[in-house]
């Protein structure tokens, strides 16, 4: 599994990667089914977190979040992954 972060219009800073990684630690259950993740920290007037998740079906998930913190953001973002990645991991495995 393959994490990339990203920032634009700002720094994110070792203590908001730290944040981030920690968690991440939510989702290693399904690391045997991501091949990776891409996120995208962008500061306008409040923070935007996107991920992409590519998945080792060939399918792809894309979610987006937005708040005025950055730990809320990935708070937010890390939660919604959470469920898809159930939600796919449920489905490989009914294909099984």
């Amino acid at each position: 599994m393959t994490i990339d972060v990203r920032s634009v219009h700002f720094d994110l800073g070792d203590a908001s990667r730290e944040y981030l990684d920690k968690k991440l630690e939510r989702v290693t259950y399904a690391k045997d089914i991501i091949v990776d993740m891409i996120f995208i920290f962008t500061r306008e007037k409040e923070f935007k977190g996107e991920v992409t998740i590519n998945f080792r079906k060939g399918t792809q998930a894309h979610l987006e979040e937005t708040d005025y913190e950055i730990q809320t953001t990935i708070d937010k973002l890390v939660d919604r992954m959470e469920q898809k990645i159930t939600k796919e991991k449920d489905k490989m495995q009914e294909h099984k």
